[in-house]
């Protein structure tokens, strides 16, 4: 494995496990504009890593490459040991069986009642199931994201952090391995965004799950995540803890920090 450009070891990291997900010299570009430039770095299991950049910055498009969602121009993406950009759409489907991912929107369908947005996303991913095993589990991702009395509304009843909870509970339902986080405090209050915060925590000790927490929201990544990594211009600025970066000697990585 090829060493980070910014390795941080500490026995915090050393205890969570073993890697779970791993970019080697990862490149990607549209047309001329080269996004990814050469990004290695590692998830361990049971870890909250943070990618913190700024728009444009690759953080999304890496995210993308991930899922198989962008095919990478050069480079490697290992999850459990399998290496992503070698293979086809239908062993890719199988690797994203193991990912939840919650969507900066919420992304739910509209015509859909909360039940039926968060059966309709078991029964997609777990065959064979029986009717009262899917109520079971929609009440179950329900209560722990603190919505089961929301079960039978429209999304167009729910506030904006409701709909995160509720994106965050069909991320859940399929009990991935890897949870991936989109901008999870983007466009909500104050108020509302701490208690996001409040759930990532909960959800990392309920199901001890690997996560990826995109954002550009300081205060997330500061109670959020094990290890934060910024990117800039695609490529790894600095890596460390909250603290590690926030007393970083480099001038671009401070002017995160300057209100």
């Amino acid at each position: 494995m090829k060493a980070n450009k910014h390795p941080v070891i500490n026995a915090h990291e050393l205890s969570i496990g073993e890697p779970l997900i791993e970019f080697k010299n990862v490149y990607k570009s549209y047309g001329n504009n080269k996004v990814l430039n050469g990004i290695s770095f590692i998830v361990k299991k049971g870890e909250n890593l943070v990618i913190l950049g700024r728009s444009g910055s690759g953080k999304s498009v890496a995210v993308k490459c991930l899922v198989g969602l962008s095919e990478v121009d050069k480079g490697e993406i290992i999850i459990s040991g399998e290496d992503i950009t070698l293979l086809n759409e239908e062993e890719r489907n199988r690797i994203r069986m193991k990912i939840g991912f919650l969507f900066q929107s919420g992304a739910l369908y509209d015509s859909m009642t909360v039940r039926q947005n968060l059966a309709f996303t078991l029964q997609h991913n777990k065959k064979n199931l029986n009717e009262q095993d899917i109520e079971a589990a929609v009440r179950e991702v329900l209560g722990n994201v603190g919505l089961e009395d929301a079960i039978d509304k429209m999304p167009s009843e729910l506030s904006g952090g409701m709909r995160k909870r509720i994106g965050l509970a069909r991320a859940l339902i399929i009990k991935p391995e890897i949870i991936i986080y989109d901008e999870p405090t983007g466009g909500l209050d104050t108020i509302t965004a701490r208690e996001i915060i409040e759930l990532i925590r909960s959800i990392k000790q309920k199901y001890n799950a690997t996560s990826i927490i995109i954002t550009h929201d300081l205060t997330c990544a500061k109670y959020t995540g094990d290890r934060i990594i910024i990117l800039k211009d695609g490529v790894i600025r600095a890596e460390g803890s909250y603290k590690d970066i926030e007393n970083n000697d480099d001038d671009w990585v401070k002017s995160f920090f300057e209100k």
